[in-house]
């Protein structure tokens, strides 16, 4: 853990919004640890979701249900359900420049 802005902690692993870090140095130690464990034999499955729309154009509680009516588990619809519960998402110039040179 590290001393973050305004008396905030952070831990190691945060990348975004973090001096010396990027989406790059992100995906780096991503890789650096998913080939680690597949080196080892593990089974290693990844799911990338993207959500950066979804705020804008979507009913969650449409989203919510056509997620149960598609079969996804119940964990997992209320794990989605709580994310998109009560969150904003704001950047300033600097941030949005960063993340459209990640996608």
């Amino acid at each position: 853990m590290e001393g973050g802005g305004k008396g905030k902690v952070v831990v190691s692993g945060q990348h975004g919004f973090t001096k010396g870090k990027s989406c790059l140095t992100n995906l780096i130690d991503f890789y650096d640890e998913m080939t680690g464990w597949i080196d080892e034999g593990r089974t290693v499955d990844i799911v990338y979701l993207d959500f950066s729309k979804a705020f804008d154009t979507v009913s969650h509680n449409i989203l919510i249900d056509k997620l149960r009516k598609c079969g996804l588990d119940e964990w997992t619809v209320r794990w989605i359900e709580n994310w998109l519960s009560g969150r904003a998402q704001s950047c300033d110039q600097r941030c949005r420049v960063q993340l459209e040179a990640c996608n």
